[in-house]
């Protein structure tokens, strides 16, 4: 039985007023970067802010339809949601069509969508569905490897598209992970192996692995709570790499020769072993464990970057990390970006003023860098006017979550934040040049029927599920 709703009460009305003004300012900075006087009807589906005012209308009447389904439909069917999301991410795989390079497409009745945009909403639902379930507790290894599997899925086969942006997304579910209880250490060590990420980048292999065995034996002093032992982990290491040096002299210590370092460590790790057997120091084990699985990760950057990664992918990379200089081919597109958004000054050029943007000088300029049209013509106070409309849906959208009485919702509410802030936190970034352009829309903001009818999708099941939490009780 579908449940009656006082509209004016139990609606969350700033959440929709916040929803409002993100849709209407982004579609005036399509409409900008778009603009043609040759074509100055809004209601031209050929132009791009005439299908985009399309979509918003398609994703009001959807707003509609989610308010007349009960909404125990969202939890009830939550895993039959992320099962066809599945088998539409599949038949991408089969039947879809290649864009920009991309696998990622599905075209019916002359109609594309993008079903990995949807695919984040299923993935929330079912990851809500499990987590709120009777006595899960999301610090076990089975409840972590259940919702690892739901998240690596999908993940999976949107790399196989290749889609490596839409990929990366699903990320994000790591905060959501955290709030419900996965243990501290588990994001501790996903940031920490985020800037091993960085080092290996920017620095040699050896000077990596250096610094890694540093911070090892800085840990081996604190396991042991003793410093002589850290001191003495240290001279350990040094006169062993010292001997192999002058026995093994073929062996050159050049930057990316790891071998003499390697060995001393092995052959050390054997004599810290013996010594904290002796001692009867716990966790040493545990502790070289994970310096050899760092530094295997040092060799596999290295394999991704320059065996899996597009040679326009290196570069982009490299481009970010100041390794590389190019406004001409790959960083072309960053490289006007700042100059559009740095040439707005604090209030902007004007609405429909932008030479970069009238000229078309940034490529995608009304998809993936939509935001450079905001800082040309609407200059600092309107960038920073777009990032606090954004920002205050975010909280809004984190209080929503915790006033919930349904665990099902709270949860679900935090998915959607964190979709909602890493898409909105990396397009920023991409455009600023903060972040490699790995092509993801900004919210509500970028041209695109999929991501619009997506993101609407992902915010208004939450405010549906809000709009009955005073029928639970606490």
């Amino acid at each position: 039985m579908i449940d009656r709703l006082n509209i004016t009460e139990e609606i969350d009305w700033t959440t929709v007023g916040l929803y409002l003004l993100l849709v209407v300012f982004g579609w005036m900075n399509i409409f900008a970067s778009s603009y043609n006087e040759q074509f100055t009807s809004i209601f031209n589906i050929r132009q791009n802010y005439g299908d985009q005012l399309l979509w918003i209308l398609v994703s009001m009447v959807m707003i509609v339809v989610l308010f007349a389904v009960d909404h125990r439909f969202f939890h009830y069917f939550a895993y039959v949601i992320y099962g066809f999301s599945i088998l539409l991410l599949l038949s991408v795989l089969a039947f879809g069509v290649t864009i920009n390079n991309s696998q990622s497409w599905i075209r019916i009745f002359g109609f594309g969508f993008q079903p990995s945009e949807f695919v984040k909403i299923a993935t929330a639902l079912a990851i809500a569905r499990y987590l709120s379930g009777y006595n899960i507790k999301l610090w076990t290894w089975k409840s972590m490897g259940i919702v690892i599997l739901l998240i690596g899925l999908p993940v999976g086969l949107i790399a196989l598209q290749p889609d490596w942006g839409t990929a990366l997304v699903f990320s994000c579910f790591i905060l959501l992970m955290y709030r419900e209880g996965m243990p501290g250490w588990i994001l501790a060590l996903t940031l920490f192996v985020t800037m091993l990420f960085l080092m290996t980048m920017l620095i040699s292999g050896t000077s990596v692995i250096i610094v890694l065995i540093i911070i090892a034996i800085a840990g081996f002093g604190l396991i042991s709570r003793k410093l002589k032992y850290a001191l003495v982990a240290a001279a350990v290491i040094g006169i062993t790499f010292y001997i192999m040096h002058k026995l093994f002299p073929v062996m050159h210590f050049e930057p990316n020769n790891y071998y003499e370092l390697i060995a001393a460590l092995v052959l050390s790790s054997l004599i810290f072993l013996v010594v904290s057997a002796i001692k009867k120091i716990k966790n040493v084990l545990i502790l070289l464990l994970l310096l050899y699985g760092f530094i295997g990760f040092t060799y596999s950057v290295d394999y991704v970057f320059h065996e899996i990664l597009k040679p326009h992918q290196q570069t982009r990379v490299n481009i970010l990390l100041g390794k590389e200089t190019d406004i001409r081919d790959v960083g072309y597109n960053l490289n006007q970006s700042k100059i559009a958004i740095g040439s707005g000054g604090f209030f902007g050029k004007g609405y429909l003023q932008g030479t970069q943007t009238k000229l078309d000088f940034v490529p995608e300029q009304s998809t993936d860098f939509i935001f450079c049209t905001v800082g040309e013509e609407w200059g600092f106070f309107g960038s920073a006017l777009a990032i606090i409309l954004y920002l205050g849906l975010l909280i809004r959208i984190v209080y929503i979550a915790e006033r919930q009485r349904s665990q099902f919702a709270r949860i679900y509410g935090y998915g959607v934040a964190s979709i909602l802030f890493f898409h909105f936190a990396i397009n920023i970034a991409m455009t600023i040049g903060l972040f490699p352009v790995i092509g993801i829309p900004l919210p509500y903001f970028s041209y695109g029927g999929s991501s619009m009818l997506a993101f609407t999708l992902l915010l208004f099941v939450l405010v549906r599920l809000d709009s009955v939490r005073k029928k639970y009780i606490k």
